[in-house]
């Protein structure tokens, strides 16, 4: 029990710090964190309103590219966030009583939180502006919420190790992840997909997620091609890998 708590007052401290670090120094701390997403959702909005009348989804632009966007971002943001972790809190890790695995449960609190936070401020506000509001099937939503940051918890300790490790894996993963963005489903159904094509893109486990996240917003939407069994044994072996690595490396038990 003694070492139990005096880790919970680590991350505890640590995620103070973090928090502190990440939005005490900028001018709107957290509002930041809110137009960042916001500007992305409208803007993605207005080009596909100019194209066509109405989305692949309900009839609200701002939504269907919301669904899409927060869920792709429930594991890009923690992904990019733990990428770093060992990296900016070495010299923390001098003292006896912080472990290197505190720092990476300080950020998966607080990069979860935040994320929750500014989907609630988005959500909230484009539903305000909606005639008839989405009927919500939470079960769904906050399970894709979910999978989505354990996936990108078990990428992010993997990376940490990593980037330290090796530089040129830094350069090789950041290539490797921009085009994450587009071909997750973010911009289109993947049911919708010529045959030959929607079997590519489904390897992508954050196609799985954003189909489930959207079925928590539209009822009607089936997502046949949704494969939780798949999305599940990719986290876990994501997890595991980084799980192993961060154990058995060196690297991260100097903090560098």
């Amino acid at each position: 029990m003694y070492y139990l708590t005096t880790h919970i007052r680590v991350v505890a401290a640590l995620l103070i710090r973090e928090m502190s670090t990440r939005f005490g120094n900028k001018p709107g701390g957290y509002i930041w964190a809110i137009l960042d997403p916001a500007a992305h959702i409208a803007f993605m909005s207005m080009i596909f309103m100019a194209i066509a009348r109405l989305p692949a989804l309900g009839t609200s632009f701002p939504l269907f590219f919301a669904t899409g966007y927060i869920a792709f971002q429930f594991y890009a943001a923690m992904c990019g966030f733990l990428n770093g972790a060992i990296k900016s809190n070495r010299t923390l890790l001098s003292y006896p009583n912080v472990a290197p695995i505190d720092t990476i449960v300080a950020r998966y609190i607080l990069q979860a939180s935040t994320t929750v936070f500014v989907a609630i401020c988005v959500f909230g506000a484009i539903i305000l502006t909606m005639h008839q509001p989405p009927e919500l099937y939470w079960p769904a939503i906050l399970e894709a919420a979910f999978a989505a940051t354990l996936l990108g918890l078990g990428v992010g300790i993997f990376n940490t190790v990593m980037f330290l490790r090796f530089p040129f894996y830094e350069q090789v993963f950041n290539i490797l992840n921009r085009p994450m963005f587009l071909i997750s489903g973010v911009f289109f159904l993947p049911d919708a997909l010529p045959g030959p094509i929607r079997e590519v893109v489904l390897f992508n486990p954050l196609v799985h997620v954003v189909m489930l996240f959207r079925q928590g917003f539209y009822p009607q939407y089936r997502a046949a091609e949704l494969d939780m069994f798949y999305l599940y044994s990719f986290v876990f072996t994501a997890i595991f890998a980084g799980l192993f690595v961060f154990t058995n490396s060196a690297a991260v038990a100097r903090g560098r």
